[in-house]
C-alpha cells in the first residue's frame, strides 16, 4: 500500500464525496410520479403482486433511483480516477473526442477512456470508441517529428473481464488492472474502498429523510389519481394506459 497516495485519496474523498450525495438528493427531488410511471413496466409490478399504493410507489422509486445512482456515482468515481492519475503520473484531461485521460509512463503515451463499469456499451458505442482511439493516436503523432509509442485503454472502475481489440489496437482493463495502470499500485483497487465510506452514515441519513418524504407524497398522489375511491384498489387499466397506450406517445 502506498500510504501517501491513500492519504491523498482519503482527502479527496472527504472533500468531494458530498457532491455524490447531494446529486442523489437533487435527482430525487426532480422525480415526478407520472415520470416514473411511464418508464416502468406495469406488468412486472402486477406480477409481483404489488397491490397497495405505497408498495407500488416504493418499488418504482427504488428502481428509478438505483439506476440514477449508478450513473451519478459512475461520474464521481471517474473523476476520482482522473485525480489519482494526475497525482501519480501527471495525467491530464484529454481534448480528444471520447478520451478522458492522457498521460506518459515509461516512454509510452496513454489514452484512457474511463467507464464506471464493464457493461457500459452496446455495439454502436463501442464501435465509436474504437474510432475515437484511432483518431486520437493519429492526431497525436501527426504533430510530432517522430512517432511516439501509444497505448489505448478502455478503463472500467470495476469488473475483471479484461480484453484486447485488434481492430482498434485498444485494451479493456477492468477493476484491479485499471486502477493499477493509472496509479502503478497493484492494491489500489482494494485500498480505495475504505475512504469511500467517509461520512456515509450522516449523508445517507439526510438522504433517507428526503426519500421517505417523497414516498409519502407520491403515495398520496397515486392513491388520489389511480385508486378507486370506494374500494381503494389500484386501477391497473389506467396504469397500463399511461405506459402503453398510443394516445400517450411522447
Amino acid at each position: 500500500m502506498n500510504k501517501v497516495l491513500i492519504d491523498m485519496v482519503a482527502s479527496y474523498v472527504a472533500e468531494n464525496i458530498g457532491q455524490f450525495h447531494q446529486k442523489r438528493i437533487d435527482k430525487m427531488k426532480e422525480m415526478r410520479l407520472e415520470r416514473i410511471l411511464t418508464r416502468k413496466n406495469p406488468y412486472l409490478y402486477k406480477a409481483k403482486n404489488l397491490n397497495t399504493p405505497e408498495a407500488l410507489v416504493r418499488s418504482m422509486a427504488s428502481a428509478y433511483m438505483s439506476s440514477a445512482e449508478e450513473s451519478i456515482f459512475g461520474n464521481w468515481i471517474e473523476n476520482l480516477a482522473k485525480y489519482i492519475n494526475e497525482q501519480v503520473y501527471g495525467g491530464y484531461k484529454s481534448s480528444a473526442k471520447g478520451i478522458d485521460i492522457e498521460f506518459d509512463h515509461n516512454g509510452v503515451h496513454h489514452f484512457v477512456s474511463v467507464k464506471s463499469g464493464p457493461n457500459w456499451s452496446n455495439s454502436q458505442s463501442l464501435s465509436q470508441l474504437k474510432k475515437d482511439f484511432v483518431a486520437a493516436v493519429r492526431i497525436f503523432n501527426t504533430s510530432r517529428t517522430s512517432r511516439v509509442a501509444t497505448r489505448c485503454i478502455e478503463g472500467c472502475c470495476y469488473g475483471n473481464n479484461n480484453k484486447s481489440y485488434t481492430d482498434s489496437a485498444h485494451e479493456k482493463l477492468c477493476g484491479e488492472s485499471f486502477w493499477t495502470i493509472i496509479s502503478g499500485e497493484p492494491t489500489l483497487y482494494i485500498d480505495i474502498i475504505e475512504p469511500l465510506g467517509t461520512q456515509a452514515k450522516v449523508k445517507n441519513d439526510a438522504y433517507d429523510k428526503e426519500y421517505q418524504r417523497m414516498i409519502t407524497k407520491f403515495t398520496c398522489e397515486f392513491a388520489d389519481k389511480y385508486c378507486d375511491k370506494e374500494s381503494g384498489l389500484i386501477k391497473w387499466d389506467e396504469i397500463v394506459k399511461i405506459t402503453s397506450s398510443n394516445k400517450n406517445k411522447e
